[in-house]
């Protein structure tokens, strides 16, 4: 999506920090995991992102017009 200019940098990481935390993480083998590991993942994967300027344009963005920039 990316490469095709369908998407942005910026898109491109959101959606590589969503396929971790839907994977799991960094697990070696399949293990069942508990609702709380996946969780903790999407909240560090949250907190990462919203260290990021363009992030937190996109969010302002959402809240003045309802809409998210393409950043």
């Amino acid at each position: 999506m990316e490469q095709g200019q369908y998407a942005t940098e910026h898109d491109a990481k959101v959606a590589r920090k969503l396929a971790y935390v839907m994977c799991g993480g960094d697990l070696s083998e399949p293990t069942l995991v508990s609702e709380q590991y996946l969780l903790n993942l999407e909240r560090e994967a949250f907190l990462s992102l919203c260290g990021e300027r363009k992030t937190l344009e996109r969010l302002q963005s959402v809240i003045k017009t309802g809409k998210p920039i393409r950043n």
